[in-house]
């Protein structure tokens, strides 16, 4: 068994330094908590993973590593990694306020943004409103990623914070006001893909599985077979085809990529501006895909 254990660990090993090759213009990273035993006692190790979907149209998993935890070294580590290997051509990373995440995607990727994930974001303002209250708040903070456009999406934002000053809810008030910013950068992209790239659920039925299949080991003996379990559950999704057509022909302006973020993009379709044939992202991406479909209908419900 140890020996059939090595040689599934060497291939997956081969899987985790391939070159990644193309351009993949979104890319959606998030992180788990995996127990090891260490030095006799039992620790939380993180499970750092990175999917991108390139300018074909198919989502598929870039990377998977150890952390010693979710920090600005473990994720500094992480992006080096991705960029060795030849990760490039990103245009927005989607992920959530991790701690040092942001700072260490300036360093490797300067000029691509970032979107925190509208979910998560509103999971934290929830940690500030009583349970009794949070299905309203749920509503307000939704419909501030209703609008037409970020403009709109502000003017809704300075309203939800100041129904929520009137609600005695000043605490949660702040966070919009101080976060909201964060969550508004996928207005700059083809309104088709906004559904999906305002949160980074293309990862959750990817981190569930694993989670499904390491429950049953507890605590892993050391980090590289917890990291190895975690690749192993990963390596198997492959690529799918997730209906994101014409990337390539997609350069956001240079408006784009300023602060304001309010410029208009060009509609997917052929060089001449007519309707694709393809089904757009959220009809696909949102759709069940392969082994692991990406069901953002369930996100905001």
């Amino acid at each position: 068994m140890s020996e059939l254990n090595q040689k599934i660990y060497a291939q997956i090993e081969t899987w985790r330094n391939r070159p990644i090759e193309g351009n993949h213009p979104y890319v959606f990273l998030d992180g788990l908590w995996l127990k090891r035993s260490w030095g006799g006692e039992v620790r939380n190790v993180s499970l750092l993973v990175a999917i991108g979907v390139n300018d074909e149209g198919f989502r598929e998993v870039l990377a998977v590593a150890e952390g010693a935890k979710e920090d600005k070294a473990s994720w500094t580590a992480f992006l080096r990694h991705l960029k060795e290997r030849g990760l490039k051509g990103v245009r927005l990373f989607v992920s959530d306020k991790c701690p040092g995440l942001v700072e260490s995607l300036g360093e490797f990727y300067p000029e691509a943004m970032w979107q925190r994930c509208t979910v998560h974001f509103y999971r934290t303002v929830w940690t500030v409103v009583p349970t009794s209250r949070v299905k309203e708040a749920a509503a307000m903070l939704k419909a501030i990623h209703a609008q037409e456009d970020r403009a709109a999406a502000r003017q809704k934002a300075e309203q939800v914070a100041a129904k929520l000053k009137e609600m005695k809810l000043a605490d949660a008030a702040a966070l919009v006001v101080a976060g909201i910013e964060e969550t508004l950068f996928y207005y700059a992209f083809p309104r088709e893909h906004w559904r999906c790239l305002r949160t980074n659920n293309p990862l959750g039925r990817i981190m569930g599985e694993v989670r499904r299949r390491t429950r049953a080991v507890g605590a892993f003996p050391d980090g590289q077979v917890s990291a190895d379990a975690g690749r192993g559950a990963i390596a198997p999704c492959g690529r799918h085809e997730v209906g994101i057509t014409a990337i390539s022909r997609y350069e956001p302006s240079r408006r784009s990529e300023q602060s304001s973020m309010n410029a208009r993009t060009k509609t997917f379709g052929s060089a001449e501006g007519e309707p694709s044939t393809t089904r757009s992202m959220p009809q696909q991406m949102c759709e069940n895909s392969g082994h692991y479909p990406t069901n953002t209908q369930q996100v905001l419900k």
